[in-house]
C-alpha cells in the first residue's frame, strides 16, 4: 500500500457505506416499477463506469470499446443458463473470466496502437461481437423462467431484491478500485497516464501493467454485464454491445471524474436518473433522447470542467485550503543521508561503464557517430558540446530510449544496448531528462516512490527508499506537497531523489541545472557532490562551464555526434580544438592573438 493509504482507505470506506446504506433506503420506499428498474441500472452503469475508469482513467488510453467486455459478461450467462442450466451466482463469476480473457487476446494486438488509433481500434471489437452474434442467431437470447427457485436462478418477483444484489456489485467494485488506486498498482497506472516515458524510464514494464488494467477492467465490465442480463431477461445485440454502452462507460466516468474511484460514482448517481427521468417523460415526443443527455453533459463537463466534477470540486477547495508550505530556512541544501542508506563504495579506480562504437542515425542525420568512452566507478564524468551535438541521444540509446544502430555499452561486463528502457533501469542506471519529467498531479512522495516501485522493491522497502532518497537531495519538507505547484530547482532534485530512490549504480543526469539560478545551481551541486562522496557514478550534461569544472572528474566533448576532445577538466577547455566548436574560428583566432 501506499503511505497513508490505511487510514484513507477506511475513512472513504465509511462514506461509501454511508451513501450505499441511504441509497437502499431510498430504494425501500420507491414502489413505482420503472423507477424502481431505474434505481438499480445506476449501480450497474456505476460499475461499468468503474471498470473503463481502471483502465483508460488510471492508464490515460481512451477506450470506446468496453460494450465487447460488457455484451461478453451478458451472453455468457445467458447462455450458460439456457444451454447449461447454469445458476447465474456461478454464470456471473465466469462472466468476469470471460471479460478478462478477451482483455488479454484483445490487449495483446491493440496495445501496439497509440492515441486515437487505439481508441478507434477499440470501438471496432463491439461492432465485430454485434454482427457475430446475429450471424449466430443470437438476435434474442431469452432467459428462461424459473420463478419456483428464485434465489438459485436470480429471478426475483419484488423488483428491489436487484437493487440490493446491484448496490452489492456495486460495493465490489469500488473494495477493488480503492485498493488500486490505493496500492503500487494504481501508482504505477498514475505515473503512466501522466508521464509514460518517465514511469518506464523509472523501472515501470509499461506495457505489463497496461496490460493488467485491461484485464481487471474486462472482468469487473463482464460481470456488470451477466448481471446486467438477469435484470433484463432478454439478451440482444443492440442491448449490451451497442454504441450507447460504451458511450455510458465514458460518459458517466468523464462527468464525474477520471483518475479516481469517486467519479463514476458521481457521474451515474446524476446522469443515469436523470437520462432515464426524461426517457420515461419525454422519450416519446423526444425519441433517443438519453443520447442527447449524454452528449449535452460531455459538452458541458468539456466546457465548465474538464477533468469532471470531482476533479473540479476538489482543486476549488484545495485552492481555499492552507497555503503551500514554506521552505526551511537558508539551511545547507543537502541534508545528510539517512543511516539506514546503502551508500555505494567509494571511488576504486575500477571502470563502471564502458561504451564502444556507439552510433545512432535518423535517416541521414548521424546524431551519434562512433562514440566510445568509459567511466570509472565513483567519478563524475561531464559531457559538453554545442546544442544538436548528439549528447541527448547518446543518453537515449544508452538507457533504451532510442534502439543504438550499433555499439555496445557494457556496465560490470554485462551488456545495456539492446534492452529495454525499464530493463536497463532495473540494472541499475537511474536517468533524469533535459526537460523535467514529472507526475504534477501526485505528490512529491509518491513521484520519488514510482522510482523504487519501478526497480522491483517490496512496498515497505520502497517507502523507505523513497523517504531516504527524499532526504538526500534536502526536500523532507516538501515530501507531502502536489509536484504541479513545486518550483524548478524542486523539481529538478525531486526528479534527481526519484532516480535515486531505485538505488541505481549509475546515474545519467541530462542537464539537471537547466534554468536555474547561480544560488540554486550552488545547491543542485552540493547535492552532486554528496553523492559523489558516498560513491555515486554519474554522468552528467550540462552546458553551464563553470559548473562542470567545479563538480566533473573528467570530461568528454562531444560535437556532430562525434568525440572532439576528452580528460582532465582543464585540459579540456584549453583544447583548440573544443574552443573552436563553441566559440568558432574568429573567437579562436583572438584567444591565439
Amino acid at each position: 500500500m501506499r503511505p497513508g493509504a490505511t487510514p484513507r482507505l477506511r475513512r472513504h470506506g465509511m462514506i461509501l457505506a454511508g451513501l450505499l446504506v441511504a441509497y437502499l433506503a431510498i430504494s425501500a420506499v420507491v414502489t413505482n416499477s420503472y423507477y424502481q428498474l431505474m434505481l438499480t441500472l445506476v449501480p450497474i452503469w456505476a460499475v461499468l463506469g468503474l471498470s473503463w475508469n481502471v483502465f483508460s482513467g488510471y492508464v490515460g488510453l481512451t477506450s470506446f470499446g468496453h460494450a465487447a467486455f460488457f455484451g461478453l459478461g451478458a451472453y455468457t450467462v445467458a447462455l450458460l443458463l439456457t444451454m447449461l442450466n447454469l445458476t447465474p451466482w456461478i454464470g456471473i463469476p465466469l462472466a468476469a473470466v470471460v471479460g478478462a480473457a478477451a482483455a488479454l487476446l484483445i490487449g495483446l494486438p491493440t496495445f501496439r496502437l497509440r492515441g486515437h488509433y487505439f481508441a478507434l481500434a477499440m470501438l471496432a471489437y463491439p461492432l465485430l461481437m454485434s454482427y457475430l452474434a446475429q450471424y449466430l442467431g443470437y438476435n434474442e437470447v431469452s432467459l428462461p423462467m424459473r420463478r419456483d427457485e428464485p434465489v438459485t436462478w436470480m429471478q426475483f418477483t419484488d423488483p428491489r431484491v436487484y437493487t440490493v444484489l446491484a448496490v452489492g456489485l456495486l460495493a465490489l467494485a469500488m473494495a477493488i478500485s480503492m485498493v488500486v488506486e490505493n496500492s503500487r498498482f494504481g501508482l504505477s497506472l498514475m505515473a503512466i497516464r501522466q508521464n509514460e516515458l518517465a514511469a518506464e524510464a523509472a523501472g515501470l514494464n509499461v506495457r505489463q501493467w497496461k496490460m493488467r488494467a485491461l484485464m481487471l477492467s474486462g472482468g469487473m465490465a463482464g460481470a456488470a454485464g451477466g448481471f446486467y442480463a438477469c435484470v433484463l431477461l432478454v439478451v440482444t445485440p443492440e442491448a449490451v454491445l451497442g454504441m450507447l454502452v460504451s458511450a455510458q462507460a465514458l460518459v458517466v466516468a468523464l462527468f464525474g471524474g477520471v483518475g479516481t474511484y469517486w467519479g463514476p460514482l458521481i457521474g451515474a448517481a446524476i446522469l443515469i436518473p436523470l437520462s432515464e427521468t426524461l426517457h420515461a417523460e419525454l422519450g416519446e415526443i423526444i425519441p433517443g433522447i438519453q443520447g442527447v443527455v449524454y452528449g449535452a453533459a460531455i459538452i458541458l463537463i468539456m466546457l465548465l470542467a474538464p477533468e469532471g466534477l470531482y476533479w473540479s470540486i476538489r482543486d476549488r477547495w484545495a485552492r481555499q485550503a492552507a497555503p503551500r508550505p514554506s521552505p526551511v530556512p537558508e539551511a545547507p541544501a543537502r541534508v545528510p543521508a539517512a543511516p539506514a542508506a546503502r551508500p555505494s563504495p567509494p571511488p576504486s579506480g575500477k571502470t563502471l561503464l564502458e561504451v564502444r562504437g556507439l552510433s545512432k542515425s535518423f535517416g541521414g542525420l548521424r546524431a551519434v557517430d562512433d562514440v566510445s568512452f568509459s567511466v570509472v566507478q565513483g567519478s563524475i564524468l561531464g559531457i559538453i558540446g554545442p546544442n544538436g551535438a548528439g549528447k541527448t541521444t547518446m543518453f537515449n540509446a544508452l538507457n533504451g530510449v532510442l534502439p543504438a544502430d550499433r555499439g555496445e555499452a557494457r556496465m560490470d561486463g554485462e551488456e545495456i544496448i539492446g534492452r529495454k528502457l525499464f530493463e536497463i533501469c532495473r540494472m541499475g542506471v537511474g536517468r533524469t531528462f533535459q526537460v523535467v519529467r514529472s507526475f504534477p498531479r501526485l505528490p512529491l512522495l509518491d513521484n520519488v516512490l514510482v522510482g523504487a516501485y519501478g526497480a522491483g522493491l517490496p512496498d515497505e522497502e520502497a517507502v523507505t527508499a523513497a523517504r531516504e532518497a527524499i532526504t538526500r537531495t534536502g526536500l523532507t519538507h516538501l515530501t507531502d506537497a502536489p509536484a504541479g505547484g513545486l518550483t524548478s530547482k524542486e523539481l529538478r532534485l525531486m526528479e534527481l531523489a526519484r532516480a535515486l530512490a531505485g538505488r541505481p549504480r549509475l546515474l545519467l543526469l541530462d542537464e539537471t541545472l537547466a534554468g536555474l539560478g547561480r544560488d540554486e545551481c550552488d545547491a543542485v551541486l552540493d547535492v552532486l557532490k554528496g553523492l559523489r562522496a558516498e560513491g555515486m557514478t554519474t554522468i552528467i550534461i550540462e552546458h553551464t562551464m563553470h559548473a562542470m569544472l567545479r563538480i566533473a572528474d573528467e570530461l568528454l566533448v562531444i560535437d556532430h555526434g562525434r568525440v572532439l576532445a576528452q580528460g582532465h577538466p582543464r585540459e579540456v577547455v584549453e583544447d583548440r580544438k573544443v574552443i573552436e566548436a563553441y566559440l568558432g574560428r574568429k573567437w579562436l583566432a583572438r584567444c591565439s592573438k
